[in-house]
């Protein structure tokens, strides 16, 4: 089963068109990367995919249930969890209990052994007990992260989650992502890093002016001209 079918999504902010009749799918592990310019309306499509925002038009399935317009709460539920470019942590409580948030509807029962695995796992155990307002900007980001392995989730939307983290922080999470992938987690992959995106990606969506432009392996969109022009903002030369 197809585990996210959009289709023809489309949303309008104003008389901008952020999302313009977006229809992609996206099989059971794979591991599939968005990639475009600043304003292309990736995290938007993000937005719309996990209920944060309603779409003006088309269909979200994930695993064939429609979730179109769903509450994130209720779409989280159905198997999907997500990063954000900007952290959405609870920055007066500590790093353990940030982590223990992200399974109040789960197993609460395993939770604290989960998360002591998580903080292990992402090597964060020194900081457990800190504020999660005093970390570093690619502490958060991790954490972040760390509140996604937390979930039992089978789809996982990440929206840059190593843009300006440390070198050592960015390989632990690509092993946790790694890790997942091989034990059958489904992922989206919103980034700007390229060499990332060759290195995990097995297929690349290219969206710009909210649209999808080009859709492909990553050796066949590096060449494809409208992501030249995308990218580059002028026709590409032959």
């Amino acid at each position: 089963m197809t585990v996210l079918e959009v289709t023809d999504v489309r949303r309008a902010f104003g008389g901008i068109r952020a999302v313009a009749g977006v229809s992609f799918a996206v099989e059971p592990r794979e591991i599939v990367g968005i990639i475009g310019p600043n304003g292309s309306g990736k995290s938007t499509l993000f937005d719309l995919v996990t209920g944060f925002h309603a779409p003006d038009g088309g269909t979200i399935r994930l695993e064939g249930r429609d979730i179109t317009g769903r509450p994130p709460h209720r779409i989280a539920r159905a198997g999907l969890a997500r990063t954000f470019q900007i952290p959405g942590l609870f920055v007066n409580m500590t790093v353990r209990q940030n982590l223990l948030t992200a399974a109040v509807e789960g197993d609460w029962k395993g939770a604290p052994d989960r998360a002591e695995a998580v903080l292990e796992q992402l090597d964060i155990g020194r900081v457990a007990d800190d504020l999660a307002g005093t970390l570093s900007g690619g502490q958060q980001r991790l954490l972040e992260f760390g509140r996604v392995l937390m979930q039992d989730a089978r789809l996982i939307l990440l929206d840059e989650v190593t843009a300006g983290v440390h070198p050592r922080l960015r390989e632990i999470i690509l092993a946790a992502v790694r890790g997942l992938h091989e034990e059958g987690r489904t992922f989206v992959v919103i980034e700007h890093d390229m060499e990332l995106v060759r290195s995990i990606c097995e297929r690349v969506i290219v969206m710009d002016s909210g649209e999808i432009v080009a859709e492909g392996p990553f050796e066949a969109i590096a060449r494809d001209r409208h992501v030249v022009e995308a990218y580059l903002g002028r026709p590409a030369t032959t």
